[in-house]
């Protein structure tokens, strides 16, 4: 895999998973308590032996080119490296990327200084695990310009795929994105080959998803972005017009897969991972998701009846229980909480007693969740200060709301990054 270059868009502003992406990236999200959402596509590369990475990076994008830099270190004779490319003004183009397309349209000059026989082009806010390799190799003995991975979808969950018409011979011959109606849909049905009937549902599943992950030969994808400038993104314009010009081929996935694009399905991903038998593992022996090798003390645990949950590591908790719910990096939680259902980041920074004394005595509010409190149905994020017997997320809301210092996103409570919530508050 030394002649694949793999380009991970990292720059989307993520509106949908506001407020998580106010003050970040959105692959540099926090997910399952200690790793971030791009360590996912670059262990995948790391894992598939493609060790030559672009990351192409735009909003609010500090805290990922930090944990970039301070993580992935490639030695001398592998030939490895990531390169962040952030959006700049050149001779070309003065604009920033104004879609996934025109991301990699703006860096093509960058990918010429390496002669790639393939470019394996993948989202930086996806959950899942693959061998690329598998998908490359496949992609070669299709003779195929262009493979895009999908995936076997319902017809519900049809409606937030693009769906991909695929024949007999891996074909992809039409392309309809997030169809709506019956009428739009049925047309689009595919035969699912016989081996992934049992992984897919059987013929429940009769329509295929595309997971936003290509494979192109390096001139396919140059003619696509230059015949048509003003094509900024691959699934609403790239594909749909390529499919009658060249070979595009669809590769089958099966395994677990999730698009972490809004709150409830990033909520819904990190709080699967507690499940007795969770669809994710992120510590598969010979494929580990990567990240921050920090050099943290277990976490503490204090008189805490824990049920089903997942923590990590430099905590200390007091909690009178903690069930169903994700425990991030360096979490303080006080005597007599109980937490249900939820996802607490943690911190950036580990408080000593002695510095959360200090901000008491200064009239602030220690970073961690206060005695007494009730937490359920929420998503704490780092370095929120929750004072002491405060109740969050045991009301219904059946609307979206946007306050100083908290949100709902479909009936989840989410603080965002470094809020406070008083003493005795009730949301």
């Amino acid at each position: 895999m030394k002649d694949v270059a793999a380009i991970i868009l990292g720059g989307g502003r993520g509106t949908r998973l506001d407020p998580l992406t106010r003050y970040r990236a959105k692959p540099a999200v926090p997910i399952a308590g200690k790793y971030r959402l791009i360590d996912i596509p670059i262990s995948n590369c790391i894992n598939s032996q493609i060790k030559q990475m672009f990351l192409l990076t735009q909003y609010s994008s500090a805290s990922l080119h930090r944990h970039i830099t301070q993580i992935y270190h490639f030695d001398y004779f592998s030939k490895g490296f990531i390169e962040i490319l952030a959006a700049e003004q050149t001779i070309e183009s003065e604009h920033w990327y104004q879609g996934t397309a025109d991301a990699v349209r703006q860096n093509l000059v960058h990918f010429h200084n390496y002669p790639y026989k393939e470019y394996l082009v993948l989202a930086g806010d996806h959950l899942y695990r693959m061998d690329y390799s598998k998908f490359i190799e496949r992609h070669r003995e299709m003779d195929a310009d262009i493979t895009i991975a999908v995936k076997p979808v319902t017809a519900e969950e049809a409606k937030a795929f693009g769906i991909l018409k695929v024949d007999s011979e891996r074909n992809i011959t039409a392309f309809y994105e997030k169809p709506k109606t019956v009428e739009e849909l049925e047309p689009m049905a595919s035969k699912i080959p016989e081996e992934f009937h049992e992984n897919s549902g059987g013929e429940e599943k009769r329509f295929l998803g595309s997971m936003g992950i290509y494979v192109f030969k390096p001139g396919v994808l140059e003619q696509a972005l230059r015949d048509d400038p003003t094509a900024d993104d691959f699934g609403h314009d790239i594909i749909p017009s390529m499919i009658n010009k060249v070979r595009v081929k669809a590769h089958f996935f099966d395994k677990y897969w999730a698009d972490i694009g809004t709150i409830k399905a990033f909520y819904d991903a990190n709080l699967a991972l507690t499940n007795i038998n969770p669809p994710f593992v992120f510590s598969e022996g010979r494929n580990p998701i990567y990240t921050h090798a920090r050099f943290l003390p277990g976490t503490r645990f204090e008189n805490t009846q824990v049920n089903n949950s997942f923590v990590a590591d430099g905590g200390y908790v007091q909690a009178k229980r903690v069930n169903h719910s994700i425990i991030g990096l360096r979490s303080r939680i006080g005597r007599d909480v109980v937490m249900d259902d939820s996802l607490l980041m943690g911190a950036d920074f580990y408080q000593t007693s002695e510095e959360q004394q200090a901000d008491k005595d200064r009239g602030l509010i220690p970073v961690g969740i206060g005695d007494g409190s009730r937490i359920r149905n929420a998503i704490i994020d780092k370095n929120a200060r929750i004072g002491k017997n405060v109740v969050i997320g045991e009301k219904e809301y059946s609307e979206e709301i946007d306050e100083d210092n908290f949100a709902i996103r479909d009936g989840i409570v989410v603080v965002p990054k470094n809020s406070t919530i008083p003493d005795g508050t009730v949301i």
